[in-house]
């Protein structure tokens, strides 16, 4: 999946000293202010397709369209980054936008699945607690000054896994010959998906802790 880190790669100089290395967070301040780029625009179709997408899952039931938008998702999700660098058009906004779209879709997602009763309610409790811890520690990051983590690549794999874990699922929540091919295949991917899901979400509490231990950046520079 594309993420912050598509789009923007240094970090800045006027920060504490510390270490360069892979799970130092980019500055998104460093970007462009662009708005009305082409990447923006795709992510802000993958927003407006989150309403349409529950709609779909919990008004008609209408799962057939549901997975296509879901499907659309994925192909903008992986076009807006690839854009953002081959035209140049990183932007702040556009590395706000981006991750954020992803989390959306994956907890619209586990609310409906909740919902039609698709999954277990434990599952869900996992991932959402794991948004909220992550919520939680970019807030405490924010106030010390950081800009938000860098996305692990356990994270990518993860919502890679999960988003193609989410259409078999609702494929095997039929009837017939594709629901019993589809199930162990969505298990599988829920499971791993999951999993990784969880452990990339303790590296990034690990990361923050590192940062935070190095040094408070609030005023640094200022």
């Amino acid at each position: 999946m594309t993420t912050a880190d598509d789009r923007a790669t240094d970090v800045p100089a006027d920060g504490p000293r510390v270490r360069r290395d892979p799970v130092l967070p980019a500055n998104r301040d460093d970007l462009g202010d662009q708005v009305l780029t082409v990447p923006n625009l795709l992510s802000v179709v993958r927003l407006l397709g989150v309403p349409l997408f529950l709609w779909l899952l919990l008004g008609p039931h209408a799962d057939g369209w549901a997975i296509v938008v879901l499907a659309l998702s994925g192909v903008t999700d992986w076009a807006d980054g690839k854009l953002a660098r081959a035209l140049g058009q990183s932007s702040r906004l556009g590395a706000l936008l981006d991750p954020a779209a992803d989390r959306l879709y994956i907890v619209a997602t586990l609310v409906a699945f909740v919902i039609r009763d698709v999954v277990p309610l434990w599952v869900v409790a996992v991932l959402l607690g794991r948004e909220l811890v992550l919520g939680v520690t970019l807030l405490v990051l924010r106030r010390a000054g950081w800009p938000p983590l860098q996305v692990h690549y356990l994270g990518k794999a993860a919502t890679f896994l999960l988003l193609y874990a989410f259409p078999l699922l609702l494929l095997a929540d039929g009837d017939g010959t594709a629901a019993a091919i589809a199930a162990p295949i969505a298990y599988a991917l829920t499971v791993w998906g999951a999993a990784l899901y969880v452990l990339a979400g303790a590296f990034y509490v690990v990361q923050a802790a590192r940062l935070l231990a190095g040094g408070d950046r609030v005023g640094a520079g200022r």
